[in-house]
């Protein structure tokens, strides 16, 4: 195994206000690769070139053995070591720096760096990967170009691949053979990858606008090539769309993808060769759900529109990691919202939003999407960054109009082409060429906390006048207990209470002030307010409308995103009067729901979505303490009441969406699909004494994994006979496939039962489960902790086998542990007795010896008062 950085009692701490640029600059970077999976050699050729002050240079290193160094072609001794970094007295301004280093892929479980998955060798370098290949600045404001040269048995790594284009290949004596590549374009240390591996390629092929034909290949084992197909077109889809909306065009005579069972991530947007995490490349009806069809193209799009917001302009550091990955989660929300329905996409982006974001911003890992400080930068890769970053992006977007935001995005592109940019030089790209000043928007980038808005409606019924307040604030989140007032735009319309008529044209409000007052002046009829359409400002609104007004915008609502939140605001105030102890009405939320599949005009994919009960998570978010016991209840209680009151119609649907025949990827056979699943888990909420039966029907008679899946996630939860025969068989049907196994273990994990967690420990030591594979780990341990009544059990227990998971996998792979580890940390949402169990559990986890830095800094801000 690599050596796994180890946490002291005070870890080094980085801060922004610190940053410095760096010392020297390396131009030029020529690699040769030594390939083999017990001991791999690589010999570095740096071209050196002072940039600042008189200092060393600092090569940074980690894992390796250093083997040779030499300066300017002379070997030398009087080099030394600091805090694994390779520190040269270096007289003059440029020199050329060799280096010499081994490592040993096969035994790198951090999976960063170079490192071996199923027969393969691949690298994964953001964001502090490459230093454990060889000794290097490793920052993103030291941009090179490289020069890659590998050897390898040519037997066991037929295919060697490397950013940029190829450029010479040959066959040595040996039974060994090489290949060289050239990337013309500067880049940062942790765009680099190398991958070599028995691989096959589905090939193909793009014209740009300008004419130029680009290769495509995506590279995968010889089996799984013909579960490529639908990322290959999504891929020239994305190209298209990125040369259609941003006027982006690639600039490579080669696009390569290689898929890796054991990532950390879900891709990586490497220069001309993205590595990606094989959930999110493979791909055919019987092995993967439409939302696993949506989201390899949603993640395909992304790494692609990298090239340009990530690649061509990167990164001065990495507190500026929003600069890249808002962007770009921006860019790729747009996309999936263009190949589908728009609507249902909006509702998907927030609903993971609320459900990882919101949380994090209420809690002791609350941060800016500029950070101030990190201990460790893997602990970063957060929703924060990429959700809500995405949502500042939008923000911008919807205040300058379409048109403007276009023109600052191009001079953005023009002006930083090659270069390490930060936030501010994109917000002054949109400042200048619109001409709006963003002074206070940029708030957004150094407050943390999700804002909350109070709005209430009054109107004079004699003058037909209406006058809207409202309020925001920040609550407090560590280390900002005051925060100023932020730049809200809000889409606010008005409709008549009687007729349903539009009193006035959609408004965009700016709300920048604590407290505004803004006018309509409406018929005499009674408005109701429909307010942050479209979710224009990713804050929390809370109104004084009523259950009826409520019901009445859900049923006329002209915004598709506006009528499900007041649908879904519906149920949540039912659902937390409930679990509180209070009398909930729900009779109100039947009459929507039957209102809602009443309306043929209404896309089925929405009605599905609009008609889905929020989660348990979500409805404790709203509560001073979070009951889990009394949430799920209030859950099941009105979810069975839905189905019983509505059992025909549930019925009618179900029939409906099975008759849609054989399976098509389409976004009117995935609105059908997804009607059927939501309308079977309510006929066997209801109790029906046939659920069982006809989930198992399903589940047999599929030809395609939503189907079945969907099935089975109904059977799981349940008491059914068929219960058991069904996880069975599908055990069994798709044991040798690691991703849909991944599905088997995630379904019971998430599953409603009182036996649940004795279930999951039960797998936790099957002979498919281990924590080497990030997947896996991510489908049991993972899902279990967001099983909130199945995780938070009063005795404990949930706690104590997530935490004893997760300093095992801390030993294996640090990364992914960490990110693990956030829900012990939200202690404080829950009553004193879970609370005081959780603390313990992070008590252990953080007096365990030899712990990661990684997941020091969770646990110890998670303890932190």
């Amino acid at each position: 195994m690599l050596d796994i950085q180890t946490a002291t009692a005070q870890p080094h701490v980085t801060r922004r206000a610190d940053y410095t640029p760096p010392e020297w600059r390396v131009p030029d970077i020529a690699l040769d690769f030594d390939l083999a999976p017990e001991t791999t050699r690589v010999r570095a050729t740096l071209s050196v070139e002072r940039n600042a002050g008189h200092g060393p240079l600092r090569l940074d290193g980690a894992g390796q053995t250093l083997l040779s160094v030499m300066i300017d072609g002379v070997a030398v001794n009087d080099w030394r070591l600091e805090n694994d970094a390779l520190v040269l007295a270096l007289a003059g301004d440029a020199h050329v720096v060799e280096t010499e280093v081994e490592i040993a892929p096969d035994r790198n479980t951090q999976l960063m760096g170079l490192y071996a998955s199923g027969g393969i060798l691949c690298t994964q370098c953001e964001a502090e990967g490459f230093r454990r290949i060889t000794y290097f600045p490793d920052r993103p404001d030291v941009l090179s170009r490289y020069s890659v040269r590998m050897t390898a048995d040519k037997a066991r790594y037929p295919v060697l691949l490397a950013n940029g284009d190829p450029v010479a290949q040959g066959d040595l004596d040996d039974g060994r053979h090489w290949a060289a590549w050239n990337d013309p374009f500067p880049k940062p240390s942790y765009l680099f990858a190398l991958v070599a591996g028995d691989l096959a390629c589905n090939s193909g092929s793009f014209i740009t606008q300008s004419g130029r034909t680009v290769q495509l290949g995506i590279w995968v084992r010889a089996a799984d090539v013909a579960k490529t197909h639908h990322a290959l077109e999504a891929l020239k889809t994305s190209m298209a769309w990125d040369e259609r909306v941003y006027g982006r065009e690639y600039d490579l005579d080669v696009f390569n993808i290689v898929a890796v069972d054991d990532f950390n991530f879900g891709a990586m947007e490497n220069k001309g060769l993205n590595v990606f995490n094989s959930r999110y490349i493979l791909a055919d009806p019987d092995t993967a759900t439409d939302y696993d069809f949506d989201a390899i193209a949603a993640v395909v799009a992304h790494e692609y529109f990298h090239n340009w917001s990530g690649n061509r302009v990167t990164c001065r550091d990495w507190f500026q990691l929003s600069l890249k990955e808002g962007f770009t989660v921006y860019r790729d929300q747009s996309f999936s919202a263009d190949q589908g329905s728009a609507a249902v996409k909006r509702i998907e982006d927030v609903r993971g939003l609320r459900a990882a974001q919101f949380p994090e911003d209420a809690g002791p890992l609350a941060h800016p999407i500029r950070p101030d400080e990190y201990q460790e930068i893997s602990n970063f890769y957060t929703a924060t960054i990429y959700n809500k970053g995405a949502e500042v992006i939008r923000m911008l977007a919807t205040m300058l109009g379409a048109q403007a935001f276009r023109a600052g995005t191009d001079l953005y592109f023009e002006r930083f082409d090659g270069t390490a940019a930060t936030c501010e030089d994109f917000v002054a790209s949109l400042e200048e060429a619109s001409g709006i000043d963003l002074t206070q928007f940029r708030r957004w980038y150094s407050q943390a906390g999700t804002p909350r808005v109070t709005a209430r409606l009054s109107h004079d019924v004699g003058g037909g006048r209406a006058v809207l307040t409202l309020s925001q604030s920040v609550p407090p989140t560590p280390g900002q207990p005051i925060k100023a007032p932020m730049v809200l735009p809000l889409r606010l319309k008005l409709f008549g209470a009687d007729t349903g008529a539009s009193l006035s044209d959609e408004r965009l409000v700016l709300l920048e002030d604590d407290v505004a007052e803004i006018a309509f002046e409406t018929a005499t009829e009674r408005p109701v307010l429909s307010i942050n359409r479209g979710f224009s400002a990713p804050v929390v609104i809370e109104t004084d409308r009523s259950a009826a007004d409520l019901a009445f915008l859900s049923a006329h609502d002209d915004d598709p995103f506006a009528r499900y939140e007041a649908m879904q605001q519906l149920m949540l105030d039912t659902l937390v009067a409930a679990a509180s102890g209070m009398q909930a009405d729900q009779a109100a939320v039947i009459a929507a729901i039957e209102t809602t599949l009443d309306n043929s005009a209404l896309d089925p994919a929405f009605i599905a979505e609009a008609v889905l009960l929020p989660s348990e998570s979500f409805v404790g978010d709203q509560m001073a303490v979070v009951d889990p016991e009394a949430i799920f209840r209030a859950r099941e209680a009105l979810r069975r009441e839905i189905g019983r009151a509505l059992e025909p119609k549930w019925r009618a649907a179900y029939d409906q969406a099975a008759a849609i025949g054989g399976y098509v990827y389409s976004p009117e056979a995935k609105g059908l699909r997804r009607m059927k699943t939501v309308a079977l888990g309510y006929i066997a909420a209801s109790g029906a004494a046939d659920a069982g039966a006809l989930a198992f029907a399903q589940f047999e008679a599929a030809d395609n994994m939503t189907d079945r899946q969907g099935a089975l996630t109904t059977l799981v939860s349940s008491d059914a006979a068929e219960r058991v025969a069904a996880l069975d068989i599908f055990y069994n049907r798709y044991c040798d496939n690691a991703l849909v196994l991944d599905k088997w273990f995630q379904a019971q994990a998430l599953a409603q039962r009182d036996d649940t967690l004795a279930a999951v420990e039960d797998l936790a030591r099957h002979r498919d489960f281990t924590l080497a594979n990030p997947n896996r780990a991510r489908s049991l341990v993972g899902a279990f902790s967001v099983n909130q009544r199945a995780f938070n059990a009063a005795s404990g227990a949930g706690y104590r086998f997530v935490a004893d998971q997760l300093i095992a996998l801390d030993k294996l792979n640090p990364q992914t542990a960490a990110k693990l580890l956030p829900p012990l940390g939200r202690w404080r949402r829950y009553d004193a007795g879970r609370a005081t169990l959780m603390r313990a559990e992070l008590e252990r986890i953080l007096a365990t010896p030899g712990l990661s830095k990684d997941m020091f800094e969770q646990a110890s801000k998670s303890l932190a008062q």
